[in-house]
């Protein structure tokens, strides 16, 4: 391979637009499924059930991808078509999501059948899974490219440019209908706010594939690459990388447990425990209608929160990727994570408006690494020609967490439940004791990592 041309700030730019749109699509997946599917009858645990199309669609999808983008030699590039199939089919689901019940309630009255009332519950699960698959044929390639394109020395900082499109797609997707409430007393609809993650996932990922150009990739020899895949093989070789791959990957198995405990429940916990509304999974249309302000304001709460979180991580991205530079990234990861176990730990007994803003705020820090720093640290060990393999099989201790998370998390706090006014509550807040104690531990893995960029400081 020919040497690669370092990005300047424009290319850099360009490059993260796409992930941009991923992240926009996937923040208004995380903010609004809850609303969607609690409304449709979903209760805590069902909610935890559905979350499991991400890790589960993570597991299969990415590392089977990630090999097969590794071998593909279209005219198009290696990993492109993946990007740009995976943003079209999301934009598809993105849009049926909201319409669950009246694409359901159509089918149902053009096809003469009469459709059980979990129906709607049942399409709109099934879209979340499709949704997940797709942004997963995405996002493994998109990190993947980045040692195809990006020369080595600029791998942490173009992970940087991933967290920053990270922070600012999610600020956008997370404050648009909040602003527009604000500034124009404009309430966007979900179905609105659903589109408009459409567009913006197939409009970056569009972007990106036009302005950044992947060489040609052409098995050695004659003869066309026939190997097919060979999951327990390439898990063996990954392992094989080094020792410091192991200890990478619980680093980011634990981290994901903390940090899936607050991105899944969040809404949730912003609604029912910061405003008090009360479960409304099994009461009448009556007794919802009741709650509906209240809901509104919970739910725009979490979108303004999602936004002050991403929004630190947009400001942070970049520094966080120069001074991992300057002093390594365990260092820098290590304390970044740590600030958020302490917003996780504050939010878990605080519930006040301002100070649980203020602590997702603080939270941002951690996401801004979490986002980078692990992938820079694991692309020191990456052999050329595996990337997307490698990639693939490391977000298994991403997704795989996640898991852990869906099942056993939304079981305990399903059985934790009490009396409140206006019928049963649960204690949301016990997720962000969870993940802080998780987040702890990560700290800890990581500082036993050897970081290989320190070293050449």
């Amino acid at each position: 391979m020919e040497e690669l041309k370092k990005f300047n700030t424009s290319k850099f730019l360009s490059f993260a637009l796409g992930f941009f749109g991923l992240q926009f699509a996937w923040q208004m997946r995380i903010i609004l499924s809850g609303p969607v599917t609690e409304n449709l009858g979903a209760s805590p645990f069902i909610f935890g059930l559905i979350w499991l199309a991400g890790p589960f669609t993570g597991m299969v999808v990415q590392p089977l991808i990630g090999a097969l983008s590794d071998k593909t030699t279209s005219p198009f590039g290696r990993r492109r078509p993946y990007l740009l199939g995976g943003a079209l089919l999301s934009a598809l689901a993105l849009w049926a999501l909201p319409n669950s019940e009246l694409i359901t309630n159509t089918l149902g009255s053009t096809f003469g059948l009469k459709l059980p009332a979990l129906a709607a519950l049942c399409f709109a699960a099934v879209m979340i899974w499709i949704l997940d698959a797709c942004v997963n044929i995405a996002q493994g390639p998109y990190r993947a490219l980045v040692p195809d394109v990006v020369p080595p020395e600029q791998h942490s900082v173009a992970n940087s440019y991933i967290s920053l499109a990270i922070g600012l797609g999610s600020v956008v997707a997370a404050g648009t209908a909040p602003f527009l409430k604000w500034a124009f007393n404009y309430q966007m609809s979900i179905n609105s706010q659903f589109i408009m993650a459409a567009l913006a996932f197939a409009l970056g990922m569009i972007w990106t594939c036009m302005m950044i150009k992947e060489k040609r990739y052409q098995p050695i020899g004659n003869e066309p690459d026939k190997e097919k895949f060979n999951f327990i093989q390439s898990l063996k070789d990954f392992f094989a990388l080094s020792p410091e791959v192991g200890k990478i990957c619980w680093m980011q198995f634990f981290t994901w447990i903390g940090n899936m405990c607050m991105m899944i429940y969040f809404t949730q916990y912003a609604v029912h425990t910061v405003y008090g509304v009360p479960d409304l999974s099994g009461v009448s249309e009556v007794i919802k209608s009741s709650y509906d302000s209240a809901v509104l304001a919970g739910t725009n709460f979490s979108s303004i929160c999602f936004a002050i979180f991403n929004l630190v991580c947009f400001v942070v991205a970049i520094p966080i990727g120069v001074l991992s530079v300057k002093y390594g990234n365990k260092k820098v990861h290590i304390l970044s994570m740590i600030s958020m176990a302490i917003a996780f730990l504050g939010m878990a007994f605080i519930h006040d408006v301002k100070i649980v803003a203020i602590l997702m705020g603080l939270s941002g820090i951690g996401w801004a690494s979490i986002c980078a720093l692990p992938f820079a640290m694991l692309s020191q060990y990456i052999k050329p020609g595996t990337e997307g393999s490698v990639m693939g099989i490391f977000n298994i201790f991403i997704a795989g967490p996640q898991v852990f998370v869906c099942t056993l998390v939304s079981w305990f706090i399903n059985k934790c439940s009490f009396d409140a006014f206006g019928g049963v509550n649960y204690h949301w807040e016990y997720t962000f004791i969870i993940g802080a104690v998780c987040l702890l531990c990560a700290c800890m893995i990581a500082g036993k990592v050897k970081d290989k960029a320190a070293e050449t400081v």
